[in-house]
């Protein structure tokens, strides 16, 4: 077997580790920094390599680490997997994704205890499950956003062979993988990276300290380690597609950016394979070049989440203005109704929170409006808050359900948060699970002294180091079959399968969107072909002039359709869907 790795800070030697015994690597012709040597191995055989006498370390490109990321490596044959199904691609126009976390989605924490529940999805009628990072990272339980081997599976969740089961099962309902998949920066404990070579650099800050080094010397390996992450995960386990974690904070000079090398070299494996393939960003800039084609001057990645769709939703139905809600919450349903029209509510407008300009419009008429996510709650947004406290918590069910009809009856792709189609009642918290004492330290005392600014005592804001805040973060399945749970879910499951019958509800068009508000009395509407969808997120009842008449074609509450008036009368925290035929 070839065993190979990049470690250019190696000065004279390099030694392959394999089971105990030692074996000299030689330097490899014309692949500078690189080292190689040949050895007999078996599937789980441990290895790893010392660097001029070094301690043994994992390699960079392991695929499983069994022991953890500071362990040594184990050998992953992938063509011992045999797939039980044929997958010929499920693409992103369409779809409807559901964001969900495996240490959490279940007690058990694992990705066969996921798979076995995967029935639920496909009966929700979700397209696609958008998986949280699984890289390697320490300890068991964690977001997985501090992981540090980017080609390894986290081994609690049950390693990459538990994977390939997982993708399998999923494929075998229907349903499509998309993976999130970080790359702006690793974990500060269990990253072994440094000791090879200049992964990292300084010429870059982040705030997570320096950046990956994506434009310094010795980046061409860099970014060629992080395009084959990338394409592995999509080609050995037949992934959909990948959500890029934060790309705005990916420090990259270079004339032709990480980001596009990564486009077109997912496009070009799609037509090998011969299946769509898609990369979703994680972006703050609203600038809509990050989804424009390259041929058109863009980056070219498929999709992006719409943060600014859901800061004006979120404002609109609690009324919070603190942090970056500010902007929004002057005028919620005029910023909504913005972000329903325009996709970015700052597209070249000025941002208090920012203290400057922020954004660039987005061409709504030669831009399909599904390369934007919508979405009412995400890990982010339900998690970075001091209780990690979801909608439900605070809002009623009409509310609840008015969300549920913008995300799912709006022009975007829709994403839901775990949980949130049954309005669980559980938290989904910040917990982590280091090893190392003393940043497990820092980590609880910054979280603490974060939200001290905001009025949260110590007391009040959970331990992220304490089991029992994980505990508190896993879905509780029993609420499905009870009031007002089950409603909730019932109401989610009609609107997806109306999503999926009625092709105006995926219209690509954003510029057809045509939308009407009275920001006093909280109403809104908005019209998608045939169809009229209208929301009322006040205590009292609205009359919303939609000027004609229609049926109703789902409602939540008692709604009368309009008469000759073309006035719909809509009940305190309700929503309807009117069709004109």
């Amino acid at each position: 077997m070839l065993f190979e790795v990049w470690a250019p800070n190696a000065e004279e030697r390099v030694t392959l580790w394999l089971e105990g015994a030692e074996h000299p690597m030689e330097r490899a012709q014309g692949r500078d920094g690189w080292w190689v040597a040949e050895a007999p191995a078996e599937d789980g055989a441990r290895y790893g390599f010392r660097l001029d006498g070094g301690p043994v370390r994992p390699d960079p490109r392991s695929r499983r680490q069994p022991d953890g990321p500071d362990g040594p490596s184990a050998v992953f044959e992938q063509d011992r997997y045999r797939w039980r199904r044929d997958w010929s691609g499920r693409g992103l126009e369409g779809a409807v994704l559901y964001e969900l976390h495996i240490g959490t989605y279940t007690t058990e924490g694992t990705l066969d205890a996921a798979a076995d529940r995967l029935g639920e999805l496909a009966e929700l009628g979700v397209t696609h499950v958008e998986l949280m990072p699984l890289c390697s990272f320490p300890g068991v339980h964690g977001w997985g956003y501090d992981g540090v081997s980017p080609w390894a599976v986290h081994e609690p969740y049950g390693g990459p062979e538990a994977l390939k089961r997982f993708v399998d099962a999923a494929h075998g309902h229907g349903l499509g993988v998309v993976l999130d998949v970080v790359h702006n920066h690793l974990g500060p404990s269990g990253n072994h990276l440094p000791a090879f070579g200049p992964y990292f650099t300084d010429t870059h800050h982040t705030p997570w300290g320096s950046a990956v080094n994506l434009d310094a010397p010795g980046s061409d390996e860099v970014r060629a380690y992080l395009l084959g992450s990338a394409l592995a995960w999509l080609r050995d386990y037949r992934l959909d597609g990948l959500r890029l974690d934060a790309v705005h904070a990916l420090a990259d000079d270079r004339a032709l950016t990480f980001l596009e090398e990564l486009s077109a070299a997912v496009d070009g494996l799609a037509g090998d394979l011969g299946r769509p393939l898609f990369l979703i960003a994680e972006s703050d800039r609203c600038d809509p070049r990050t989804t424009t084609p390259r041929a058109q001057g863009g980056i070219g990645l498929h999709a992006q989440w719409n943060d600014d769709f859901h800061h004006a939703l979120h404002t609109a139905l609690t009324g919070e203005s603190q942090g970056y809600y500010a902007d929004f919450a002057r005028a919620p349903m005029a910023a909504l109704a913005k972000t329903l029209t325009r996709g970015f509510f700052h597209d070249g407008t000025y941002s208090a929170f920012r203290g400057r300009t922020h954004g660039r419009p987005v061409d709504v008429v030669n831009t399909p409006a599904h390369r934007f996510l919508g979405y009412a709650q995400t890990h982010d947004q339900i998690g970075n808050r001091a209780l990690g406290d979801r909608l439900s918590a605070t809002l009623s069910p009409g509310l609840l359900a008015c969300a549920a009809v913008l995300v799912l009856t709006g022009p975007y792709t829709p994403m839901l948060f775990m949980g949130e189609e049954w309005g669980a009642s559980t938290p989904w918290q910040y917990f982590t699970d280091h090893t190392d004492p003393e940043l497990a330290e820092a980590v609880r005392a910054g979280r603490r002294r974060e939200f001290a600014a905001h009025g949260w005592s110590a007391e009040q804001v959970p331990d992220p180091q304490d089991p029992a805040t994980r505990e508190r973060s896993c879905l509780d399945r029993s609420e499905r079959e009870r009031e007002p749970h089950a409603r909730l879910l019932a109401w989610y499951r009609e609107l997806i399968a109306m999503r999926r019958a009625l092709p105006d509800l995926s219209d690509p068009d954003l510029a057809a969107v045509k939308v009407a508000f009275d920001e006093q009395a909280r109403w809104l509407a908005y019209r998608r072909g045939d169809l009229r969808v209208a929301v009322n997120l006040a205590k009292e009842t609205a009359a919303v002039p939609l000027g004609g008449g229609g049926r109703i074609a789902a409602a939540w509450g008692d709604v009368v359709p309009p008469e000759g008036d073309g006035m719909l009368h809509l009940p305190p925290q309700s929503c309807a869907v009117l069709a004109d035929s």
